[in-house]
């Protein structure tokens, strides 16, 4: 490793910091994270379940996700805390406690 290599690093790291500091310095951080969350249900679950997905909402650490397909509702419950555990690895945080479908 270089020593641009290192310094750049540190830099990197630096920026990450200084970003989250001003997420909560301009109290963004709540509602940035609903975004990410929302968003990240559409990544991780693809496509075919963006068909069925009429409504996605992140509230107090309860993602709530309204399904036109009672199946699929009930396929995914069998796998809710896998489902909790992925998505919040994602995150890199455990921001969901808990998944809701409807």
């Amino acid at each position: 490793m270089k020593y641009n290599d290192k310094k750049r690093s540190r830099e990197e790291q630096s920026m990450k910091d200084l970003l989250g500091a001003f997420k909560k310095n301009l109290k963004l951080e709540k509602g940035l994270n609903k975004v990410e969350v929302e968003e990240l249900w559409f990544k991780e679950l693809g496509s075919g379940i963006k068909t069925y997905t009429e409504k996605v909402s992140f509230t107090n650490g309860k993602l709530i996700v309204k399904l036109s397909s009672s199946t699929l509702r009930e396929e995914l419950s069998y796998g809710k805390s896998k489902l909790v555990a992925r998505l919040n690895e994602q995150l890199q945080e455990p921001l969901i406690e808990q998944i809701i479908l409807r």
